[in-house]
C-alpha cells in the first residue's frame, strides 16, 4: 500500500513539472503584431509550397514519372 501511494506522488510530481514547463512556455510566447502574422503565414506557405515540390519531384525521379503523367491525364 505504501509503494502504490509512493508511486503515485512520483507520478503526480512528474506530471505537475510538465505542466508547469508547458504552462511557463505558453506565457513566454509573446504576441505578435500584424507583421508578424503576415511573416507567419508567409513562411507557411513556402513551406506547404516546399514540401508539394518535394513530392512532385520524388514522385516523377522514381522511374514512373512518364507512367504517372499518363495515368493522370488518361480519362479512364
Amino acid at each position: 500500500m505504501v509503494y502504490l501511494v509512493i508511486a503515485a506522488s512520483a507520478v503526480a510530481s512528474v506530471l505537475a513539472a510538465a505542466l508547469t514547463v508547458l504552462v511557463r512556455r505558453e506565457r513566454r510566447r509573446t504576441v505578435s503584431g500584424p507583421d508578424g502574422h503576415r511573416i507567419e503565414t508567409a513562411a507557411t506557405q513556402a513551406l506547404r509550397d516546399a514540401r508539394r515540390q518535394a513530392h512532385a519531384r520524388q514522385h516523377f525521379n522514381d522511374g514512373g514519372g512518364l507512367s504517372a503523367l499518363r495515368d493522370r491525364d488518361s480519362s479512364s
